[in-house]
């Protein structure tokens, strides 16, 4: 799917102007965008999203994030910090649903597009905006970006091993969690609005993300007192032999072992005898464990990482082999299920993308296949919109867009 090739899905005919930035926003409007809403990503002239600028490598100025963002919308430049580009912008509004930012918190409100400015052109909009620190606070108008939820909320501290350094997660993970709450917020005041007809301000943050997202081990925290801790190459809250394991060539993750399945475990890695071993009985203790992990540590380093998924396969063991994205992208899962996906663009290339998530029978999402490049559909929006090609061409020599 292109963003000139528009394919039906659970959100078609809802219409949205995505201003964001980076991910936690654009990857918002591109989760909307898969569901068949109409996106219009609006980018400053000239300079456009930060994520272009993530380049490949030095020499290939190709941007993932931008791409991996933004694929399916169409592509207005604008700026918005000048009288006429917030006049065009207010004309955008009128007919819009949803609006997706996530600037640093009061800069829409300074350039007279907060929620009460536009609630006034639209009282059916919905207004969607994301930070990093919250909506209240005393750090609602600081500036910070994925690391910074990360490690604010607490997140890197979990990471790694007991006396290792704190460690980020190697993904923006912040970021993706915030747009999927910004998406869930989205979509409940659509909800909403089919009932009231009014549409609503929708707020979340990095870091509120990051503590939902951790919701369990904060609630351990706060009924106990005790911070959970490191991994540890596993949780550390789920005991038994939920971890991974070196193999002879890699890594093997045993996802817990349930007492009805001790046997069936033990057995496959030839450890038959820990089963008859007194200190089977005391896995419940930290010192039982340790035993257990260290016999379990032994056992899997003596096969291969396929080897042990084959001994496994049928079982009522649950297991994944730990893979990078080279070895992921090699399953045909990944491609039977739309996780990855290939299609041609409206300019007639093969592209290869990640899908979408999210499987519906009715109304299935479709993945847009290519991001536009920076104004791309300025004109032919400006012309929806009603101006002329002479005043279009007067709005560029004012840099406005």
């Amino acid at each position: 799917m292109s963003a000139d090739d528009p394919i039906d899905g659970p959100l078609t005919g809802i219409k949205v102007i995505d201003v964001g930035i980076l991910v936690q926003g654009p990857q918002a409007a591109a989760l909307l965008c898969d569901m068949g809403a109409e996106v219009i990503k609006v980018e400053l002239p000239g300079v456009g999203d930060q994520a272009r600028y993530i380049f490949l490598s030095h020499e290939d100025h190709r941007s993932a994030y931008f791409n991996a963002c933004n694929r399916g919308k169409r592509g207005l430049s604008l700026n918005l910090s000048q009288p006429e580009g917030v006049e065009i912008f207010k004309k955008l509004i009128v007919d819009t649903d949803v609006l997706v930012s996530n600037f640093s918190t009061g800069t829409l409100d300074a350039w007279g597009l907060g929620y009460e400015d536009l609630k006034a052109i639209n009282p059916a909009l919905i207004w969607a905006a994301g930070n990093t620190f919250g909506p209240n606070g005393d750090d609602r108008n600081r500036k910070g970006a994925d690391l910074a939820a990360q490690c604010a909320g607490g997140l890197a501290k979990t990471t790694g091993r007991d006396g290792d350094p704190p460690s980020p997660v190697g993904v923006t993970i912040a970021d993706h969690i915030g747009s999927l709450n910004m998406v869930c917020g989205i979509l409940s005041a659509l909800h909403a609005r089919e009932h009231s007809g009014q549409g609503q301000k929708v707020e979340v943050s990095l870091l509120g993300g990051q503590i939902w997202a951790q919701a369990a081990e904060y609630t351990h925290y706060l009924m106990t007192g005790n911070v959970p801790g490191r991994s540890n190459y596993g949780h550390p809250l789920i005991r038994g032999g939920y971890r991974i394991y070196a193999t002879q060539d890699g890594w093997f993750g045993l996802v817990g072992v349930p007492p009805n399945s001790l046997d069936e475990l033990l057995i496959g890695v030839d450890r038959a005898d820990m089963l008859v071993d007194e200190r089977i009985a005391t896995m419940g203790t930290d010192e039982g464990r340790a035993w257990f992990l260290r016999e379990l540590e032994v056992a899997f380093a003596k096969k291969t990482t396929t080897e042990w998924c084959e001994t496994f396969e049928g079982t009522s063991i649950r297991y994944a082999p730990v893979r990078d994205y080279d070895e992921a992208a090699a399953d045909h899962n990944l491609w039977v299920n739309g996780y990855l996906t290939s299609d041609i663009d409206d300019q007639g290339e093969t592209q290869i993308v990640v899908g979408s998530p999210i499987h519906m029978s009715e109304t299935p999402l479709h993945p847009g296949m290519r991001a536009p490049s920076l104004g791309e559909h300025t004109d032919v929006i400006l012309k929806e919109l009603g101006y002329a090609e002479s005043e279009i061409a007067k709005l560029r020599e004012l840099r406005v867009v």
